[in-house]
């Protein structure tokens, strides 16, 4: 994964996070703070609340409103992250995410083998640290 990768990512006109929760000490929790801090327009996924730090959630990316313009991180254990990429890649999610812990083995290699890997950040960097930098380059 490139700069360019990140960039593309925070490019993106809007942004969703899967993996937050109400638990205010989640990383989930303060990646979707960190949106709401830059006044990003963000959205929550999440299967069971209905709203997380007072924004309404949708259960699954495919209920995002323009999936197609929206980047998307991730902080989930890895046998949920392999089905959010399959979700992501039908429907042309333009970039993904993946917060440090978020892949293992079976996720790399499903990038790799989908041709994934210009459009998903993973490996290790977290959008706490980088995000700034980054944007300050767009």
């Amino acid at each position: 994964m490139s700069h360019a990768t990140k960039k593309l990512f925070l490019s993106s006109p809007s942004f969703a996070v899967v993996g937050a929760s109400k638990d205010q000490s989640k990383f989930g929790t303060k990646v979707l703070k960190w949106y709401q801090a830059r006044n990003l327009e963000v959205k929550p996924v999440h299967p069971k609340e209905a709203e997380l730090e007072g924004i309404s959630t949708v259960q699954k990316l495919s209920q995002l409103s323009t999936p197609s313009k929206t980047s998307v991180s991730i902080i989930t254990n890895a046998k949920i992250t392999l089905g959010l990429l399959q979700e992501a890649k039908e429907l042309d999610i333009p970039a993904l995410w993946l917060q440090p812990g978020a892949e293992d083995a079976a996720v790399i290699e499903y990038i790799k083998e989908n041709g994934l890997e210009e459009r998903v950040i993973y490996g290790g960097p977290c959008i706490l640290v980088e995000g700034d930098n980054i944007r300050s380059q767009l």
